[in-house]
């Protein structure tokens, strides 16, 4: 499904399961065609690939863009952070999406290939702790006890074992789900808790598609999942959030407390990396500054903006797909960073 580009602006819903579906159709064929939006005069290609999670955010500042560009033509991918590094660091693509920040292997490849590049942090997300909504033991669980539950080796099999000196956590065993080792957010998960990249048991139930996970969890009173907390709430009929203590009382996800950065350890940068080698093509300089303008006003009616908000397309668009805004500051930062290495790059 998350193979397939998306190209072309979304009017109306524009959730991240809504874009996520218009990924398995064929909307490639609306490359070189896009017959809305305004002429700028500007044109190209520019192929993005990366993160599945970070794919809803890429296509919404694609899509705002080649309206106002509308013969720039931006597929977005979203094969997934490790399979798309592998095409970045090869010269394949442009832009890389990313859940989390590229690992030394990664840039070992770049290097050898001569792919010099750029990072930037463009949106922010909390990974959800989520249970069965009929879980009524569980409100929370500390940063221990979620490594407990799921490090390698891990001797957790029921959640009486969780919490062995709370009389309400029952003697059933946990039916675990959570996202494959393929997934940034699995890469991002299993260090924070754990300290180690891929330190997790093995008998979980893992996926790639966090509405797989989603559905595993609500179809079992004893299960535990994680993964976006976006797709907690576009279910939060079907599931329990779980709140996450890290040492000062439980914090649940969510615009406050990640924007703020109180949810810890797992509220988590999503960033861009662009080539810095294609910053002498107009197009590509455009829509790398694009991410870091502010808004127009027509964006405005999507009511994610609070009264005297100034918000980036990049900020924008995150809330629009059910993520979160970056700092202001990392804003001006990252434009001053993108502008140092337009500059030395056309010196």
């Amino acid at each position: 499904m998350a193979n397939e580009p998306i190209t072309g602006r979304a009017d109306g819903v524009s959730r991240r399961r809504v874009l996520l579906g218009a990924a398995g159709t064929a909307l490639s064929g609306l490359a070189g065609c896009l017959v809305r939006g305004e002429d700028s005069g500007l044109d190209g290609e520019i192929r993005i690939d990366g993160s599945n999670t970070v794919l809803p955010h890429g296509a919404v500042v694609s899509e705002e863009f080649q309206w106002r560009n509308n013969r720039v033509v931006i597929p977005v991918r979203g094969s997934g952070t490790g399979a798309g590094f592998q095409r970045f660091c090869a010269g394949e693509t442009h832009i890389q999406n990313a859940s989390r920040p590229i690992l030394e292997g990664e840039r070992d490849l770049c290097e050898q290939n001569g792919i010099e590049y750029l990072e930037l942090e463009t949106a922010l997300d909390g990974l959800a702790v989520i249970a069965h909504p009929d879980n009524d033991w569980c409100e929370y669980l500390t940063v221990e006890e979620l490594a407990a539950i799921w490090e390698s080796g891990s001797d957790v099999e029921t959640w009486s074992d969780v919490r062995p000196d709370d009389p309400n956590f029952p003697d059933e065993e946990i039916e675990l789900y959570g996202r494959d080792p393929a997934s940034g957010t699995f890469d991002y998960f299993t260090e924070q808790l754990t300290g180690e990249i891929g330190n997790i048991r093995s008998d979980y139930s893992a996926s790639s598609d966090t509405n797989v996970i989603v559905r595993g969890v609500r179809g079992s009173r004893h299960a535990l999942g994680f993964g976006g907390a976006g797709y907690y709430y576009e279910n939060e009929d079907d599931l329990k959030l779980v709140g996450v203590d890290a040492g000062d009382g439980d914090v649940e996800p969510n615009r406050e407390s990640i924007e703020s950065g109180e949810y810890q350890p797992l509220t988590r940068s999503l960033y861009t990396y662009v080539r810095t080698d294609v910053f002498d093509r107009e197009e590509v300089r455009a829509f790398a500054r694009f991410y870091f303008e502010e808004i127009d006003g027509e964006a405005t009616e999507a009511e994610i903006v609070d009264p005297g908000e100034e918000l980036a397309w990049t900020q924008w668009a995150a809330r629009r797909v059910g993520y979160y805004a970056v700092p202001d500051e990392q804003v001006r930062a990252g434009a001053e960073k993108l502008e140092d290495a337009i500059a030395e790059g056309r010196e």
